[in-house]
């Protein structure tokens, strides 16, 4: 008869690490979690004895946030941030010196003054609604996952070419393209975006993606000190939304709980409040930022530093 082979030291491994099978007793245990049992503990599965797939499949659907498969664990590594660290972010701003510099900035510049007037942002604190600033952050994010992606994605893509190592420069992009897209996830637990916003997405994705990428084909110092000016900003935006939650029209936002997909994504605690998050999310910005500027100074064969970091 045929027969499907499992790796018994994967299955364990993935037993163990991964899918968190030791569960309590008072856990009723799932047909998924039965499945994966039975991967573990036997090398081979008859096709026969195999459960049907649409079976599979429901267990899968199922599966909850304390199941074996719970989907939140498949995040990259990312920066945890203590108090200190947190109080400790700030505003800073490189000088711009160069011709790179001042395309990058200048269109960083250009860019802010079209955010600013679509979703109606001022940096006067006590003006901005609970919908302006949910605007501004969602679109601003909408934005700001798209260079890491496309950076990785091309160096991955030449590393294939030359048959070369990229020397680290791939994962910490990759890392903060989904660094930017929890940030959205976050904030949209806050918001229910309209069809309006959507098609504003849409299209603006279509002309960034294809403009990014032709660029960072041409330039990739350029377009890395692009995103270090452009996250200057955020970082700006952000202690302005931090100021506008101590002394503004979003106050409740020092007092409301933070989502749960926040909550796991930083480590945070169960009071945690949205306030913590902003705090979180402008720290990964600053994070960004120095990393960006770190690059751009950089060759592009030279191993990123960064990497060793991580």
């Amino acid at each position: 008869m045929l027969q499907r082979r499992f790796l018994p030291a994967t299955a364990a491994v993935f037993q163990n690490h991964k899918l968190g099978l030791a569960r309590s007793a008072a856990t009723p245990p799932t047909i998924t979690h039965h499945l994966l049992l039975q991967r573990a503990n036997n090398t081979t599965t008859s096709i026969s004895q195999a459960p049907h797939p649409k079976r599979v499949k429901a267990a899968l659907n199922a599966a909850t946030t304390t199941g074996p498969l719970d989907s939140k664990d498949y995040v990259l590594h990312h920066p945890v941030y203590t108090p200190e660290e947190l109080t400790a972010t700030t505003y800073t701003h490189r000088n711009v010196t160069g011709i790179r510099d001042t395309i990058a900035y200048s269109l960083v510049r250009l860019m802010r003054f079209g955010f600013d007037s679509a979703t109606g942002y001022t940096d006067k604190v006590g003006i901005m609604t609970e919908k302006q600033w949910l605007n501004r952050i969602c679109f601003l994010e909408t934005v700001a996952g798209v260079p890491g992606m496309v950076a990785g994605m091309i160096r991955h893509l030449h590393s294939l070419r030359n048959l070369t190592r990229d020397h680290g420069w791939i994962h910490t992009l990759l890392e903060e393209a989904e660094n930017e897209r929890m940030h959205l996830l976050t904030f949209m637990k806050l918001k229910a975006p309209g069809p309006f916003f959507r098609g504003a997405v849409l299209i603006t994705q279509g002309i960034f993606f294809n403009a990014y990428f032709l660029c960072y084909l041409l330039s990739p110092k350029t377009c890395h000190r692009f995103v270090g000016y452009l996250e200057e900003s955020a970082v700006h935006t952000y202690t302005l939304c931090l100021k506008d939650i101590e002394h503004g029209r979003i106050k409740h936002w020092g007092t409301q709980q933070a989502p749960e997909i926040a909550r796991f994504y930083w480590r945070l605690e169960e009071d945690a409040t949205i306030k913590d998050v902003v705090a979180a999310v402008r720290a990964d910005e600053a994070d960004h930022r120095d990393t960006n500027h770190m690059l751009a100074a950089l060759r592009a064969d030279e191993p990123n530093p960064k990497a060793k970091e991580d």
